[in-house]
């Protein structure tokens, strides 16, 4: 289908491109910007006037749920409030059930998403079977089948010569380790460790769960030569280990989430299980440290860490509650309250955290220099994401189209709404449409 978005901002932080101009696509690539030729006729036409035309988002932290909850149809709610959120590409870690540590689960869920027509799903294998920290999977297969990388998830692995030989055999074949930092016996808790658990009597996970598991990996990975992508930080000190490794050249990128980036354990309020996350939320110093780091490049891109907990399993006290919340619907626009908020800081930056850096991570961890997504350029995928920055909403959790509806954002207002997302070259989410008609389309 040609498509002619006209009278847009135009913004693509992968050439730094930032112009008041017309984008034409057709046969799902972008084939001309700023000077369309005079016989494109387009088959439809958005007026972008007063909006931004951006790269399609893409996230590097996305719980989708299935395998494990068909019957609840998770892949559709939150594929849907994927392209909500203007997120065109996602990664989604292997702990599902089963866990994604088969080819055909892997070749099963790449399917079913493609069947939606929606984001572009790129999953992460199990680093070991079963994530039960032992038996490596077959990373070749897997890799085959379609992941991206190799991860634990939220399950630590105590054997670290079983992370030492998972390196060394990711080297050897050039596949990326994406790990979280988390010592297994220091990181039981369920708060940050600091007066406000202390006073709460919730279980603290002390900053060095983090840092003793960061100096681990980067001694194996001076060892191995492995890369390594780490996943969520949540610490000043750990910035200072990412920062270290990277100037001394380790191959290592990191992301940190929309949750660390504006909240604190101050936020944790009365035991508001909304709250409860993974890794916890920490101080307020090391909040501005991951802010700080992710506008100087430290920190490499910014995710929604999106995980849906139902009713049942977020309604308990705080510390029996299930981790998580849901974040896909309020990347963008948490993003864009960063950069409000922040004085060292571009617009640039913080849409470049959402695509050309987090296309760069994929792209090391497929073995290229950047993955076919997060830029705008000619001939490139037409995955195109067009907001209304002026526009400000008020996060309603149940107006969410994920099924997660229980995130420490509600009430906030925020800015910036989505008003077009195109995968592929095709409309996949308007603003315009209703939810219904948008999934019977889909169909």
């Amino acid at each position: 289908m040609k498509i002619l978005i006209q009278n847009g901002r135009v913004i693509d932080p992968a050439s730094n491109f930032d112009q008041i101009c017309d984008v034409a696509l057709a046969a799902g690539r972008l084939v001309a910007i700023n000077t369309i030729a005079p016989d494109f006729h387009p088959q439809r036409v958005i007026d972008a006037k007063g909006c931004i035309v951006m790269p399609g988002l893409v996230d590097l932290a996305v719980r989708l749920r299935e395998p494990g909850h068909e019957h609840a149809r998770m892949l559709h709610s939150e594929m849907a409030a994927a392209v909500a959120g203007g997120v065109t590409s996602l990664v989604c870690p292997p702990d599902t059930d089963p866990v994604l540590d088969e080819p055909g689960l892997v070749e099963m869920l790449k399917f079913r998403a493609e069947k939606l027509h929606q984001s572009r799903v790129l999953p992460l294998g199990a680093l070991t079977r079963n994530l039960q920290g032992e038996v490596l999977t077959e990373m070749s297969a897997l890799t085959e089948a379609g992941c991206v990388g190799f991860s634990q998830a939220e399950v630590p692995l105590s054997n670290t010569q079983v992370l030492q030989r998972a390196l060394q055999y990711a080297s050897t074949f050039g596949y990326t380790v994406w790990l979280r930092p988390q010592e297994l016996h220091l990181g039981k808790g369920v708060a940050a460790s600091g007066p406000l658990a202390t006073r709460l009597g919730l279980g603290g996970v002390p900053v060095a769960a983090e840092t003793i598991a960061l100096h681990t990996i980067f001694e194996l990975m001076r060892a191995t030569g492995a890369r390594v992508h780490i996943c969520r930080l949540s610490s000043a000190a750990g910035v200072e280990l990412v920062r270290r490794a990277k100037s001394e050249g380790l191959s290592v990128s990191c992301d940190v989430s929309i949750n660390s980036l504006h909240l604190t354990d101050a936020d944790i309020g009365f035991f508001d299980s909304r709250a409860r996350l993974n890794p916890p939320l920490r101080q307020q110093r090391d909040r501005d440290a991951l802010r700080a780091a992710l506008a100087d490049g430290t920190i490499d891109a910014l995710v929604s860490d999106h995980t849906p907990v139902d009713e049942d399993a977020k309604t308990l006290p705080f510390a029996e509650a299930e981790a998580g919340a849901t974040g896909l619907e309020l990347l963008l626009s948490l993003a864009l309250k960063w950069n409000t908020d922040a004085t060292d800081t571009t617009l640039m930056r913080a849409l470049a955290v959402l695509t050309s850096e987090p296309s760069r991570v994929l792209g090391a961890s497929l073995g290229t220099l950047q993955a076919d997504t997060g830029h705008l350029r000619v001939g490139g995928v037409a995955d195109v994401c067009i907001f209304d920055p002026q526009a400000e909403w008020v996060v309603q959790p149940d107006a969410l189209r994920s099924q997660g509806k229980h995130t420490p954002f509600g009430g906030y207002a925020l800015p910036g709404r989505v008003r077009y997302t195109l995968v592929g070259g095709h409309v996949a989410f308007d603003a315009n449409v209703s939810v219904a008609s948008q999934i019977a389309h889909a169909h």
